[in-house]
């Protein structure tokens, strides 16, 4: 599987599905960065590992026609939004059909939506009284956060926590998540069911 990872930030999650292509325990190869805009820190990340740019100006339906020959010159097969800032048009869904994914820092479907990003998402939880928040990977539709869900995995939301410290540890929980998705597409163990559901093969089956 050849991986495109979009991104708008620093790269974290960019770095952990790197890391893990690079170690073995993801069966697939990083070949392109799709960066939000110039000068964030994931552009750094990936000229460290030698790992081509694209550089957005402006929305990804503006820059449609250019990203999608960026990718077919990569033989990309499937793109991972790694805290990626800007909407999925669905011209692009529609060439890489479940082959788009993303990961939200909370526990879909609760403080998912238009403006549930970063901190919001975060404070949110926290102003709720929630017990648990926790990471999820998901596919990407043409809404923001409701495609079918692929992995979550919950954290515990302490009585102690700030957002700063809570985004710390759902953080962390992504980056352990995020790559264990991935691997379950580049071993052909996601199938999509007639309700629109993700269903997890067996492994070897």
């Amino acid at each position: 599987m050849r991986i495109a990872i979009f991104a708008s930030g620093g790269g974290s999650n960019f770095q952990s599905i790197v890391d893990a292509s690079v170690t073995g325990n993801l069966d697939a190869q990083v070949v392109l960065c799709v960066a939000s805009k110039d000068g964030i820190g994931v552009i750094d990340r990936a000229k460290k590992h030698n790992i081509p740019v694209f550089v957005l100006n402006g929305s990804v339906e503006d820059n449609l026609t250019k990203l999608l020959e960026v990718l077919a010159a990569h033989d990309v097969s499937f793109i991972a939004l790694a805290g990626f800032m800007k909407k999925i048009p669905q011209e692009l869904i529609s060439e890489y059909p479940n082959r788009i994914a993303n990961i939200h820092p909370a526990l879909l479907p609760s403080f998912g939506g238009a403006g549930m990003y970063g901190m919001h998402v975060h404070r949110a939880v926290i102003a709720a009284g929630e017990s648990h928040s926790g990471a999820t990977v998901h596919l990407v539709d043409a809404e923001y956060d409701s495609g079918p869900i692929v992995l979550q995995e919950s954290v515990p939301v302490l009585d102690s926590d700030s957002p700063e410290s809570l985004a710390k540890r759902v953080l962390e929980t992504e980056h352990h998540i995020y790559p264990k998705a991935l691997q379950l597409f580049a071993t052909g163990r996601i199938r999509i069911d007639g309700s629109h559901s993700v269903v997890i093969e067996p492994e070897n089956s």
